[in-house]
């Protein structure tokens, strides 16, 4: 009997990744990656950040090709597709549906004082109330930025949406979203559930311009013959999933339910909660947005912690250092004491970061010793920054929300750093389970559930493979701890 495949695609702004899922198994038989290096991010002006959403097309169409070729699978054995996408983009389509601008990605940070304008006119109460969030830089203020800035673009905006939503429109030729997407884009009221009328009315911007709501896991669309065709798979596949990529990983996790948590670490480090609650943090310096498994009857939050310079500011320092691969690195990092003698260092260089109220403050290395420290005292102080910096968010959720006894992750990216998980763990005080999973196999196992290949979340997952648990070091406790106090203090946290 000829098997069936589930394909997942995660758009990231790094890179494309696609999967393919055997739907029996539920595990993961190709995988494909476009670029190989990093994709390219425009910054035109400080704190800015775009990407032609024509080069994530371009990179889904080689890593889909990669991925049936890779393997010899036929595209007909096709039968659902997920998508998972950076979040809190603008993309900006006219009639025609063709982008009428860059895309203004998620690290952007042009909008943060338009955000800022509209949290104090609408008021923080109204705001933490109805959005669980302020409107920071995030997607709706992003498109006033534009109306305020580029008045001849707005005016050829026919509909927005975020990253996810335009893959899926060049598949399948709808324009639509979701509702756990127009939460990340601030666009949701969460006391209403319904659109958020109220800053879309402070912004000026017409309901009109937002496309038609699909619910996460459905039949969202099917591919266009022409496209099949591009792509190798079959005309008429349904588009059954699509998520933000935090959500998206926390679904790949199996993190369903409250007092459950997520952990990635790729470009930017991002820890994720799960709550039925309605919590905010006053200061709004983590966010809360609806997850992948939201009912009107059974509410499940997400609250997302980012820290935006995290495997950035590792590759950085890869590139400046002329080191041979990340291995050479964290090598020379596990040699070097606990602490790097000293050496601090702040990872916030990607942008404004929101657990700093939304403050760019760049990142920088703090009492380098010339005679002293080495590359392997850089690349340590640098993994235990990002992990202080971590702490510093996840003690915010902890403050708001109930306490996790364990966070699972992806064995990928940072996390396939010794020292990552080692500093991660004892600095938080908290477990690590490692999985064998990412986010286009969970796209693709979302993709299962929404087709209805799948009865249910729980049995797409009984493919999903825990490789190994790291749990605190007592006698590391104390040192690791120490590392953070003065972290903070150095930092003025």
């Amino acid at each position: 009997m000829a098997s069936n495949y589930l394909l997942g695609i995660d758009v990231g702004s790094s890179s494309v990744k696609c999967s393919l899922v055997d739907v029996f198994t539920g595990r993961s038989v190709a995988f494909a990656q476009s670029p190989r290096d990093e994709m390219r991010i425009s910054a035109p002006h400080e704190g800015w950040a775009e990407q032609e959403p024509g080069l994530w097309w371009q990179h889904v169409v080689i890593s889909i090709q990669n991925c049936l070729k890779n393997q010899g699978i036929s595209g007909v054995a096709v039968k659902a597709i997920g998508i998972s996408y950076q979040m809190h983009g603008l993309v900006a389509l006219d009639r025609m549906g063709k982008p009428v601008r860059p895309s203004i990605i998620w690290c952007d940070s042009r909008a943060v004082e338009i955000g800022q304008r509209a949290y104090q006119t609408l008021g923080s109460d109204y705001c933490l109330g109805h959005y669980l969030n302020s409107p920071g830089n995030f997607t709706a203020s992003k498109l006033r930025w534009v109306m305020e800035n580029e008045p001849h673009i707005y005016e050829q905006i026919h509909t927005f949406f975020l990253p996810g939503d335009y893959i899926a429109y060049r598949l399948t030729g709808e324009r639509a979203t979701t509702v756990s997407g127009l939460s990340e884009g601030i666009l949701w009221d969460f006391r209403e559930r319904a659109l958020a009328t109220d800053l879309l009315s402070h912004y000026g911007i017409s309901n009109d311009k937002i496309p038609s709501i699909v619910n996460t896991f459905s039949i969202q669309g099917q591919l266009t013959a022409s496209v099949a065709s591009e792509l190798g798979l079959a005309a008429g596949t349904p588009i059954s999933y699509r998520a933000g990529d935090q959500p998206n990983n926390a679904f790949s996790l199996h993190v369903l339910d409250p007092g459950e948590t997520a952990a990635t670490a790729g470009t930017s480090g991002v820890i994720y909660a799960v709550t039925d609650q309605i919590q905010t943090d006053p200061k709004s310096r983590v966010n809360t947005f609806v997850h992948v498994t939201d009912q009107p009857t059974s509410p499940r939050q997400g609250i997302l912690l980012c820290i935006n310079g995290t495997g950035i500011l590792n590759s950085w320092l890869r590139k400046q250092t002329k080191a041979s691969d990340y291995d050479e690195m964290n090598s020379l990092a596990m040699v070097t004491p606990i602490g790097a003698d000293g050496l601090r260092v702040s990872p916030f260089g990607n942008g404004t970061e929101r657990i700093l109220e939304n403050r760019l403050v760049g990142a920088s290395f703090r009492n380098l010793d010339l005679n002293r420290h080495t590359q392997g005292h850089l690349y340590r102080a640098a993994q235990e920054g990002i992990v202080c910096s971590v702490r510093f968010g996840y003690d915010i959720i902890q403050s708001i929300s109930s306490a996790s006894s364990v966070i699972r992750a992806g064995k990928s990216n940072l996390f396939l750093s010794p020292l990552m998980r080692e500093a991660f763990v004892n600095t938080l005080q908290v477990p690590l389970e490692l999985y064998e999973t990412n986010g286009a196999t969970g796209a693709a196992l979302g993709a299962g559930v929404g087709a209805g290949l799948y009865a249910s979340t729980e049995e797409a997952m009984v493919g999903l493979n825990r490789l190994e648990v790291i749990e605190p070091d007592s006698s590391k406790k104390e040192q690791y701890e120490l590392v953070y106090q003065e972290w903070k203090k150095e930092f003025g946290l």
